[in-house]
């Protein structure tokens, strides 16, 4: 059997923590560290959404999605007109999967845009990106009721992600790099507070995986998502914004 890098159990997450408030002008700011792996996922709030979306009252939210040129052990060049493919799927996830959050007719003709900017990677970039992401946008709503821009919050699902593989024909939750890079398939599962599947994102990177590991995937993920929004609500609950 795999024996885990890092010492932890099959069913463990890496050590979470929430550092709220990170940056000063940010309408919601969060440094999320998931094990070594850190992202700073800020919001930002402006009137008025995309021509599609003119007059519907609905609102939108977008993201965006980069790393650091030292996140990795070597550096990458700053992406700067044209992105990679991979740069531009993550950031579609991290949009797709932070909508799923909202009421956009409650949060009527605005545009939220999440900023995910990766300062370190030891795998687990994007759904630490959504995870951290969700804390930023509840702290940016909050401000608007605050302010009185809003009535009520259109937040209407609480939202995490997490990264489950294989290894030696095991689940294992959560991986780290060296995981990551042996593991024979890897998902990344993201579930509302229904445990709802906003997006399975997976594939067997050699061979294939069968419907039993796929349900053994899905149960370590609901098991982490559980335990990744108690964190959630916890940093939210904290007054000191930490």
């Amino acid at each position: 059997m795999w024996q885990r890098p890092d010492g932890r159990n099959p069913d463990q997450l890496r050590p979470v923590r929430f550092e709220r408030n990170f940056t000063r002008f940010a309408a919601g700011s969060v440094l999320i560290h998931t094990g070594n792996t850190q992202v700073l996922c800020t919001v930002s709030i402006q009137s008025g959404v995309p021509k599609f979306l003119e007059g519907t009252g609905q609102g939108w939210l977008t993201a965006e999605y980069r790393m650091l040129p030292t996140a990795t052990t070597q550096r990458q060049s700053r992406e700067f007109m044209k992105l990679s493919g991979r740069t531009q799927e993550i950031q579609r996830l991290i949009g797709r999967s932070l909508r799923a959050a909202l009421d956009m007719q409650v949060l009527g003709e605005r545009t939220i845009t999440i900023d995910a900017d990766v300062l370190q990677a030891d795998a687990g970039t994007r759904t630490a990106s959504i995870t951290g992401g969700f804390v930023a946008l509840s702290d940016a709503i909050a401000k608007l009721l605050d302010q009185g821009e809003l009535e009520r919050s259109p937040i209407c699902h609480q939202i995490a992600a997490v990264s489950v593989g294989l290894l030696e024909g095991e689940a294992f939750l959560d991986l780290d790099y060296p995981e990551d890079v042996a593991a024979t398939t890897d998902l990344n599962v993201v579930l509302n507070d229904q445990l709802e599947m906003i997006e399975l994102q997976g594939t067997a990177e050699e061979g294939s995986f069968n419907r039993t590991q796929l349900n053994q995937i899905l149960d370590l993920a609901e098991k982490g998502i559980q335990e990744l929004m108690a964190l959630q609500l916890s940093a939210l609950q904290n007054d000191k914004g930490t």
